[in-house]
């Protein structure tokens, strides 16, 4: 589903338009961009949601916002590229997947 500027502001409490202009401009929320403007998808409200979070309730500074969506967005990578690696495991012959969980769990003892 995706949503125009003035629904984002309607699903998100405390929200303005000037706010969420300016976190498109810095690069925070990057939307799609269709014929009548920028139009958001439910990752990006989730995102929104974020921001608001980290600016009106923990008072985080602008300067560390990049940081922070950086090490988010490099962990939810992480996730999807576990996920898959997860998928292909999966996929194969019981005694392959035995041998690599058996391997693994040699490896990831201290």
């Amino acid at each position: 589903m995706s949503y125009d500027e003035r629904t984002v502001v309607a699903r998100v409490e405390r929200l303005t338009i000037r706010e969420l202009r300016s976190w498109v401009r810095e690069g925070w929320v990057r939307p799609a961009q269709g014929e009548s403007g920028p139009f958001f998808d439910d990752l990006d409200i989730a995102r929104v949601r974020l921001l608001c979070e980290l600016r009106k309730d923990m008072a985080i500074s602008g300067d560390t916002i990049p940081v922070i969506l950086s090490l988010i967005d490099r962990l939810h990578k992480l996730q999807r590229e576990f996920q898959m690696l997860q998928q292909a495991i999966d996929e194969q012959p019981e005694d392959l997947r035995l041998e690599v969980l058996d391997r693994y769990a040699s490896i990831r003892k201290p």
